[in-house]
């Protein structure tokens, strides 16, 4: 169950959002073995100066137009499927998306699989 929250630039229209959206979920079916009604979305878009990101990083070049995608999963991926996320996220959102691949911060955070409630106050996922 992985818990997508998306930070994007205000310039991005709802059609943009909604492309994005669309990606990221059909890049985490495709490379994660995420099944496809397993889909838990925040989409926030913020002004100028509430996305604060360095010019230039590991030789990588931001523009003004920063979007960061962090996403929450459970624990026990490979580091080749997370490459092949993160390639697929890139690639699918640019080509829909006026994004600039350098501007698009992907960021994983593996929890244990108890650390998770689908509603009712259960940990479903809890031996």
């Amino acid at each position: 169950m992985p818990l997508v929250r998306v930070f994007a630039p205000r310039m991005l229209t709802d059609d943009h959002i909604r492309k994005i959206s669309e990606a990221i979920h059909g890049s985490l079916t495709s490379t994660f073995n995420v099944p496809p009604k397993d889909r838990f979305q925040v989409l926030t878009r913020h002004e100028g100066g509430e996305i604060v990101c360095a010019e230039e990083y590991l030789d990588i070049v931001h523009s003004g137009n920063v979007l960061f995608i962090q996403i929450h999963c459970n624990e026990g991926r490979t580091v080749e499927m997370k490459r092949a996320l993160y390639a697929d996220i890139v690639a699918s959102v640019t080509r829909q998306v006026p994004i600039l691949p350098a501007d698009i911060v992907i960021n994983l955070v593996e929890v244990k699989k108890e650390n998770w409630s689908f509603g009712n106050g259960i940990a479903q996922y809890a031996a």
